[in-house]
């Protein structure tokens, strides 16, 4: 771990409890005068901390130093992500906050399965324990459009991935949004709402899993 995420990280005095305490005091076995990091990842500062002291279900750390350290990807990269099953993106969202993925709107698409609720606190705390262990000071930013045209109204400039000989290798430095299709892809209607030079594929024959594209894009575009 690179640090440990605490909301409370910037105050003179931490309580440590519950899931923390038991990370770092039995499972890390801390003791009294060890030092350990904090982030609350909302400010761009590292925390320094001391152990005060530690007894059966919580412990106390006093700030001793903090170091404004901002750790990001130097590009931006905010995808478009057509509603799947949570737990596709439960399983990937971790790979995709460590490459740097700036921020992530999900979309219903007329083929997402209606009955798919995005469970944002769960994701949420997948991404702090992510970026603890990638050192990564933020978390990607998670939002929901109501519809794909609304999606294209608020971000006239997203890119669409779909099959094209138009590779994304030679669009990379002018995407910076992209919408990346469900299990079976887009529908007729979706494509005809895209301009033709807007519409960007990969270099492979193989139809993807929308979680494979996904990191695929985000790979070629952030590394």
């Amino acid at each position: 771990m690179q640090f440990t995420y605490h909301p409370d990280a910037k105050s003179q005095f931490l309580q440590i409890e519950n899931e923390i305490y038991n990370y770092l005091f039995k499972a890390r076995r801390h003791k009294i005068d060890d030092k350990i990091y904090f982030r609350n990842l909302k400010d761009n500062f590292i925390y320094l901390y001391k152990v005060n002291s530690i007894d059966r279900k919580k412990a106390e750390c006093e700030l001793i130093s903090s170091e404004e350290k901002i750790i990001e990807n130097k590009r931006k990269l905010h995808i478009g992500w057509c509603i799947v099953d949570p737990k596709t993106v439960e399983k990937t969202i971790s790979s995709l906050n460590e490459l740097g993925v700036d921020k992530i709107t999900f979309i219903p698409c007329e083929y997402s399965q209606k009955n798919f609720k995005i469970n944002f606190e769960k994701l949420e705390k997948i991404l702090l324990n992510s970026s603890s262990q990638c050192g990564r000071s933020s978390i990607i930013k998670l939002e929901k459009s109501n519809s794909l045209e609304d999606f294209i109204k608020t971000y006239p400039n997203s890119f669409m991935l779909d099959f094209s000989e138009n590779l994304i290798e030679t669009k990379k430095d002018e995407i910076e949004n992209i919408i990346i299709g469900c299990e079976g892809g887009f529908s007729k209607n979706e494509r005809k709402s895209f301009d033709l030079f807007k519409i960007v594929g990969l270099d492979s024959n193989l139809i993807l899993r929308s979680e494979t594209a996904t990191i695929s894009v985000a790979s070629k575009i952030l590394i």
